[in-house]
């Protein structure tokens, strides 16, 4: 079946369509390799929502009707057994694609770490979508591998690093992600250091590193204490030399 969706005026399309080429996210994100015509489309079924701070945006329990590019932010992603515990299990920052189309329901929580932005598209507009254009279909599927590769790197860091190992490719994930998105939240380079806010509390790192709080604070304070980061308060975080971090961190 053609992709069908009712549109609004020739107009506020064409105006759709230039907002997306001048998204600050375009050249990461899904629509980052689609020509002008595909643009077009998904701009027709696309809108922009905001979510305050721990806010939840999609939940495990009913089918989502919609999916989303990350515009600015970071989202948490959670996993909810069916005696209550739970475990971050991933992070999306902005330029990531969130949702999985053709699944009858999410298979997890998202919830905004940070503020965020959203551009959405409607589920079903968006699957129709999908099946009439293999470019946006293949981009997607690109996204999808290199989360997969992305999650098996953090396997490893979970299963063989240090604690003090695991916290530098932490510090190192969000400064690198929010470096090459360009969103609110990246890190500001100054002479050299790269100054950014933590979207998690201790406690939370923790969890998704698989440490104590007391651990996270111990290695922070020794990371400190050994001139690889600056403390700015709880979320300020200042890395003085990311070459140097990223040999801690053994990346």
């Amino acid at each position: 079946m053609p992709f069908r969706s009712q549109s609004p005026s020739l107009s506020l399309h064409l105006a759709l369509a230039h907002a997306c080429e001048a998204c600050a996210v375009r050249n990461q994100a899904l629509c980052g390799s689609l020509n002008h015509d595909e643009l077009s489309l998904l701009s027709k079924i696309s809108h922009h929502r905001r979510f305050d701070a721990g806010q939840v945006i999609l939940s495990d329990d009913e089918r989502p009707d919609y999916f989303a590019n990350i515009i600015s932010g970071v989202v948490k992603l959670t996993k909810v057994l069916s005696d209550g515990r739970q475990q971050i299990v991933g992070l999306q920052f902005a330029s990531d694609f969130l949702g999985r189309p053709f699944r009858s329901r999410s298979p997890y929580y998202a919830e905004a770490a940070t503020d965020v932005e959203l551009c959405c598209f409607g589920s079903k507009d968006f699957e129709a979508l999908l099946k009439a254009a293999p470019d946006i279909e293949h981009r997607l599927f690109e996204n999808t591998l290199c989360e997969l590769d992305a999650a098996r790197e953090w396997m490893l860091i979970l299963g063989q690093k240090s604690a003090q190992e695991k916290v530098a490719s932490f510090m190192l994930l969000l400064a690198n992600r929010a470096l090459l998105a360009g969103c609110p939240h990246h890190p500001q380079i100054v002479d050299g250091s790269v100054r950014f806010e933590l979207p998690l509390t201790r406690s939370e790192i923790g969890d998704f590193l698989g440490l104590t709080i007391e651990t996270v604070s111990r290695q922070m304070t020794r990371l400190k204490t050994q001139g690889y980061i600056k403390l700015d308060g709880l979320r300020t975080v200042i890395i003085n030399d990311l070459d140097k971090m990223s040999r801690l961190a053994e990346n």
